[in-house]
């Protein structure tokens, strides 16, 4: 198994793929995680296509048990994060 790329080593595949330098490609992509971030705060989604979909979810409060006592315990409501890959993606990668 290949190792995974670090980001430095992304950021030097996009500068090259853009014709940019590092330093603008880092600043490039923050301001590309910038707008993802606002739109999954504002609007509860951000759909990157040929990729995927960043969604907020409700998750409604339900209960558990401790696996260590086996003990019911109460897990609060909370919002998560989900991802969901395309289709696209899928058929590509797979």
């Amino acid at each position: 198994m290949a190792s995974r790329m670090t980001k430095s080593q992304i950021m030097a595949e996009l500068s090259k793929g853009w014709n940019v330098s590092k330093r603008e490609s880092v600043e490039m992509y923050d301001a590309f995680l910038a707008i993802v971030y606002g739109e999954v705060k504002r609007c509860g989604e951000f759909v990157l296509p040929g990729i995927g979909k960043i969604a907020k979810k409700h998750r409604a409060a339900r209960v558990g048990r401790n696996p260590a006592t086996g003990a019911t315990i109460q897990i609060p409501a909370k919002t998560v994060l989900k991802v969901a890959v395309s289709k696209a993606a899928k058929e590509a990668l797979l």
